[in-house]
């Protein structure tokens, strides 16, 4: 990557992926003074077994082409060793003890605000910009205006000193305005369809895609009691709460994923809305704050289990070891060991944790 040339105005470099999101960041950020220069990060390399291209390949010639409308510089980079090592890597070994890990998270910590950060500043980069919706005021992460779009959740693990060096340019917008903004600049992506699926791996079949990496153990869907409706291809490709692909039919509500017992590879379900989907309880390890302290406990804040999910009122104590336990007014539904649970005080994320167990209901 070439060193940033002089500038009167501070210089930021935009992570674009080739979406709408981080296009309107990069545009934006020229308005306002700043020189800009975009970075694409290659963190994934395979090519797409149906359409035999390789969608980094498409991404990057999106990133091409919104830049050179821009007239901005523009480079690639090659983050795939340290996405497989940082990332994916703990996201496998995780999904072997019958977690259900966030790579997003992961790829946020180590990647987009650490590797892509330290790459930045050897630039001479005054600024990292990136397209999420959210907010800082320096050294607190806020939500981002739009909530349905807002992704403080998936960025509660970043430290506050990363923040002074991080710009979000469209975290005080909607969504919409930034597809219209797209659209009256006729940028060449103003109608690109959002990603979905796992982080820079994309939209796939799940079990399909992991069991190119962890063998499949088929095994025995279960009831509570003991009696086997079905067989599966292995307990660690099923998470908590889950109603598809898991090929029970017949008559009667959903079939849902309660329990799993991963010595014995077995996957216990019910059918409909059973007790056991729902906890007041957790506990969380791995816990992160963003001020870089702990608050004081006992915490009464809100919290989210679950991306896009209301704000819950909680109380969070702090134990020995170190972990957390986590006591919701209201039971919630498939609380996920392997998850992250988010705390909340108002519009401020104050960090996180890992879910490492919860308490159902019905063993209330």
């Amino acid at each position: 990557m070439m060193a940033v040339a002089p500038s009167n105005g501070k210089t930021v470099v935009v992570g674009m992926s080739g979406g709408v999101d981080s296009s309107v960041s990069a545009l934006l950020l020229k308005q306002q003074g700043y020189h800009v220069i975009g970075l694409f990060m290659k963190n994934w390399d395979e090519t797409d077994p149906v359409t035999g291209t390789c969608t980094s390949a498409e991404d990057f010639s999106d990133v091409e082409k919104v830049c050179t409308q821009l007239d901005i510089p523009y480079y690639g980079i090659n983050f795939v060793a340290e996405y497989r090592d940082l990332v994916f890597k703990e996201f496998l070994e995780e999904l072997k003890k019958g977690y259900t890990p966030n790579p997003d998270i992961l790829c946020n910590k180590w990647i987009k605000f650490d590797v892509f950060l330290q790459k930045a500043k050897e630039v001479g980069a005054d600024y990292v910009a990136t397209g999420h919706y959210c907010q800082t005021n320096g050294r607190e992460l806020l939500k981002g205006k739009d909530p349905q779009k807002d992704q403080s959740y998936f960025l509660h693990a970043i430290a506050g000193q990363t923040l002074e060096k991080v710009l979000f340019p469209i975290g005080g917008m909607e969504k919409s305005l930034v597809r219209w903004i797209a659209k009256e600049h006729n940028l060449a992506v103003f109608d690109k369809k959002d990603s979905t699926g796992i982080c820079f791996i994309g939209e796939r079949n799940f079990a399909k895609f992991l069991s190119q990496h962890i063998p499949m153990q088929p095994g025995e869907f279960q009831q509570l009691d003991g009696k086997v409706v079905g067989r599966h291809h292995g307990a660690c490709f099923y998470t908590l709460g889950q109603r598809r692909h898991l090929g029970l039919g017949g008559a009667g509500p959903r079939w849902f994923v309660l329990d799993k017992d991963m010595k014995k590879n077995v996957v216990y379900v019910e059918r409909g809305e059973h007790p056991r989907l729902f906890s007041q309880r957790l506990w969380a390890d791995r816990v992160t704050w963003i001020s870089g302290r702990p608050p004081e406990f006992p915490l009464s804040c809100s919290a989210k289990v679950r991306y896009r999910q209301p704000d819950q009122t909680c109380t969070v104590q702090a134990l020995a070891d170190g972990s957390l336990q986590v006591d919701f007014e209201q039971p919630q539904r498939a609380i996920t060991p392997g998850q992250s649970v988010v705390f909340y005080q108002g519009n401020i994320c104050l960090g996180g944790g890992t879910i490492s167990l919860f308490l159902s209901s019905d063993r209330c």
